[in-house]
């Protein structure tokens, strides 16, 4: 379509072509979400033992705790990647052996194994403190909650692809993630997966029932809708949120959602969203204006 102040159109003309942009715009949401930051780059890491982290040799499977927000790697140094950031009082245990390599302790977290450095770890349990103690895996996220958020997870790297909700479950590849450039609406994508704002929570939550294949292109909600309560979730308190709930806000004009995964709900928190074409689907850690609402899918 040429652009609406192109002067060999009509006024009629402008004034439809302008409509059917603000309809676009309310329709996929997303717009004008302007998040304070583009990527994850994990928490600080000065590399110094302290006093009060892990030193020594530990049981395989015992539980640990992390004592500052602190990045869970795929290798025990820190020029290997952080799969995701622990915040402070996330539970670890640890697996496979005793003694830290580099310092570094090798640890499950919500299913994943990974390395975590001991200047961040204290001392929970240890297997000899319950030995009726037969699941190792610390507390998280169960049941729907839990699939959630692993489905979120999944999305991270993917591409913004606005009015869409497509990823692979095992993450993105070179030649899966996608790109996207431009301006939305006005962007442009390339390639076969991709998420916006709201295709993503739609699919992480699985609403309707019938959106339950991650592979499945699909945008059946925009922010204007999850701004608002149904049969499929409600209104809650930001003081109240859990992992897997949302946050929403829609203006009329521009809107956003993201998944909320822990933090505080007023304040500083852990959220998956796919924010735009130059960020892509991240997990993130940000603060949310008061126009945000907290959201709950039905069942959680």
């Amino acid at each position: 379509m040429p652009h609406p102040r192109n002067h060999s159109l009509t006024r009629p003309m402008q004034v439809t072509c302008w409509a059917l942009l603000v309809f676009l715009s309310l329709a996929c949401g997303c717009t004008a979400a302007t998040p304070e930051s583009q990527e994850v780059y994990g928490a600080p890491e000065d590399i110094e033992i302290t006093a009060s982290g892990m030193k020594g040799a530990v049981p395989v499977g015992s539980t640990l705790a992390t004592t500052a927000g602190v990045n869970f790697r795929k290798g025990a140094s820190t020029s290997n990647s952080v799969i995701r950031v622990l915040p402070e009082g996330t539970q670890v245990v640890t697996v496979d052996q005793e003694t830290p390599t580099n310092s570094f302790y090798k640890v499950k977290h919500q299913g994943t194994v990974g390395w975590v450095y001991g200047a961040y770890l204290q001392l929970v349990a240890s297997p000899e403190d319950d030995d009726t103690n037969n699941d190792p895996d610390p507390p998280a996220p169960s049941g729907s909650r839990a699939a959630a958020i692993q489905r979120a997870q999944a999305s991270v790297g993917f591409s913004y692809w606005w009015g869409h909700g497509r990823w692979r479950p095992e993450g993105p590849t070179s030649s899966t993630k996608g790109s996207c450039s431009g301006s939305c609406p006005s962007c442009s994508h390339s390639g076969s997966y991709g998420a916006d704002c709201s295709g993503m929570v739609a699919k992480a939550w699985q609403v309707p029932s019938s959106n339950d294949s991650l592979t499945s292109d699909s945008h059946p909600y925009s922010t204007g809708d999850f701004i608002h309560s149904t049969s499929q979730w409600s209104i809650v308190s930001r003081g109240s949120l859990e992992s897997a709930d949302g946050l929403a806000y829609n203006n009329g004009s521009s809107g956003h959602v993201v998944l909320y995964d822990s933090g505080d709900g007023w304040g500083s928190m852990w959220v998956y969203e796919c924010k735009g074409c130059s960020a892509g689907c991240v997990h993130d850690l940000r603060s949310l204006s008061s126009s945000y609402k907290g959201i709950r899918r039905a069942g959680y």
